[in-house]
């Protein structure tokens, strides 16, 4: 699928997609058709998936443009790969094992280009009225920029497995799956993790560092 075919597909939040009456198909028959070639059968793979990948990667990069385009970017590569996807492999968690590269692939960048700078840095957003971001939803807008600065502060692997366990409730096997790692390492980074984001986000709830 070319780039501008993907492109067509709505990233909005705000509207379900313009297939979702068609969203019961099961995933497996969707692969198998869009193997066969059935551009139709990947858009409703996109229409069943782009909200949680998008809401996956703002979590991780803290920039909703950016954002946008790396859930475009990890669509085109699953278009492109998908004929080698195992059968025994979920499809929602080889998504999310590409997008967690493109993201990671960004923010690897902009080290090398920005040398940390952005880990202590303001949030590279605002939040406005007009739209709730993908974390809006777990509490008042106020306190969702407060959580999504916390979590650009914490390092790349807590910051990964808090956004799917905690944000997007993963599973511990299937975030394994995603990022690599042992369910051991995922369980030390989590606890770590956790402990730093109540750090950080406990002065705003009316806790104690």
């Amino acid at each position: 699928m070319k780039r501008l075919a993907v492109n067509t597909m709505s990233l909005e939040l705000g509207q379900p997609g313009a297939h979702a009456g068609a969203l019961m198909n099961s995933t497996e028959e969707l692969v198998t058709r869009v193997r066969a070639g059935d551009e139709e059968a990947f858009r409703l793979i996109f229409d069943r998936y782009s909200r949680p990948v998008l809401s996956f990667i703002f979590d991780m990069v803290g920039d909703r443009a950016l954002a946008e385009d790396l859930a475009q970017e990890t669509f085109v590569r699953a278009y492109r790969g998908l004929a080698g996807l195992r059968e025994e492999t979920k499809l929602s968690t080889w998504l999310f094992a590409i997008a967690k590269n493109c993201a990671r692939e960004q923010l690897r960048s902009r080290r090398r280009n920005e040398g940390n700078v952005e880990l202590d840095a303001e949030p590279a957003f605002e939040l406005r009225d007009e739209g709730r971001t993908p974390s809006g939803a777990l509490l008042d807008k106020e306190l969702s920029g407060v959580i999504q600065a916390a979590l650009l502060k914490l390092d790349e692997d807590k910051r990964t497995v808090f956004t799917l366990k905690v944000l997007q409730q993963r599973s511990y096997e299937e975030i394994a799956e995603i990022t690599g790692f042992s369910v051991g390492k995922l369980k030390t980074d989590l606890h770590r993790a956790r402990a730093e984001m109540r750090r950080r986000i406990g002065p705003y709830l009316g806790g104690e560092q």
